[in-house]
């Protein structure tokens, strides 16, 4: 069934037909129809981050970034999901043309530029939650402020979404945001994490409960700067590392007519280079600081890789646009035999 939709939804713009499934998902969800496509799927508890999630699968931000859809996706099966990003004030983000799809590759590229409603819409739509998986806020910050004065945003979303989330997540690596890469490193990097520690810290002591915060980091990075990156963040207090986010690399679809389009690259051709941060990131810290992998899961096969490189979740994005709910089924089943014949709790 997910075959027949995809080709009628690949037939109108990409960006119309995002929109337009969200909505659909949304409206399903609410006068209860989804559940008639929806199965039961393994239970493979995991806990990471002080969480524990009902498997190890999750949606990686992007996809729901306003929270509008979140309880029709969570309900497909993922253990968990991340809505975002998100910024203090509403945003339209880069002008149209600025998502496109890459079928030969399995691919996507993206330009949008955090384009969402605000952080008050989302604690709106959080506010209604029924969702009983694990629910995460990916955070960013507005176009017009400066990179010199990002912590003020990242810091407003983060004290208006806390209430509301299981974890958080600060989003320093998107390519769509001129110089927001140039957060990931040095002293920038952690001027910007330690106050939102501090925020994370102070909440835990006012209301007894702990949100973590995870840190989503670039994959064109050098093993060096991926590990001198880890130790600021290790040294900073966060509780988990995504890896990664989409790609500036061209490189593995040359010649396609799209090849040129400014933007992040995912699907497919990243899974590689996305495993590899994984594989340097775990070599480094080991189990002091879980990570998470996404970028270019299409398979129940690729995510067990991610698992097999370190990664204790994964998050599928991409994957999900080309095949649907049987990634997420095939993924779960995957990874939780994987957990099981490992004895991965």
């Amino acid at each position: 069934m997910y075959n027949l939709a995809r080709s009628l939804l690949f037939k109108l713009d990409a960006e119309v037909s995002h929109e337009l499934s969200l909505e659909l998902l949304a409206a399903g969800q609410r006068i209860g129809v989804n559940k008639l496509f929806t199965e039961e799927l393994p239970s493979t508890p995991v806990d990471v981050m002080g969480l524990t999630f009902p498997n190890a699968v999750g949606l990686a931000a992007g996809l729901d970034k306003n929270a509008d859809a979140f309880e029709a996706l969570g309900a497909m099966g993922f253990g968990f999901v991340e809505v975002g990003t998100v910024t203090p004030k509403g945003q339209a983000g880069n002008p149209k043309p600025r998502l496109f799809r890459l079928p030969e590759h399995q691919a996507i590229i993206n330009r949008m530029g955090f384009n969402n409603k605000g952080v008050d819409h989302m604690v709106g739509q959080l506010k209604q939650r029924q969702y009983s998986g694990v629910l995460g806020v990916n955070i960013g910050k507005n176009l017009t402020t400066s990179v010199e004065d990002a912590v003020n945003d990242y810091l407003a979303c983060f004290n208006t979404v806390i209430p509301y989330a299981d974890y958080i997540t600060a989003n320093i690596s998107s390519p769509n945001t001129p110089g927001l890469r140039t957060l990931q490193f040095g002293e920038s990097l952690a001027e910007l994490i330690s106050p939102m520690v501090e925020a994370r810290n102070r909440y835990f002591d006012e209301h007894g409960k702990k949100v973590p915060l995870a840190v989503k980091i670039a994959p064109d990075m050098s093993a060096d700067e991926i590990r001198l990156v880890a130790d600021t963040l290790y040294e900073q207090g966060v509780d988990g590392i995504i890896a990664t986010n989409t790609t500036l690399s061209r490189d593995s679809v040359k010649g396609h007519k799209h090849a040129d389009e400014a933007g992040g690259l995912s699907g497919a051709p990243v899974r590689d280079a996305s495993t590899e941060v994984v594989r340097v990131l775990y070599d480094h810290l080991k189990d002091t600081l879980p990570i998470i992998g996404v970028g270019g899961i299409l398979s129940g096969k690729d995510a067990v890789e991610k698992l097999q490189a370190g990664a204790k979740l994964v998050q599928i994005y991409s994957g999900f646009i080309y095949r649907g709910p049987d990634l997420v089924r095939e993924s779960v089943e995957n990874t939780s035999a994987y957990m099981r014949e490992n004895q991965i709790k």
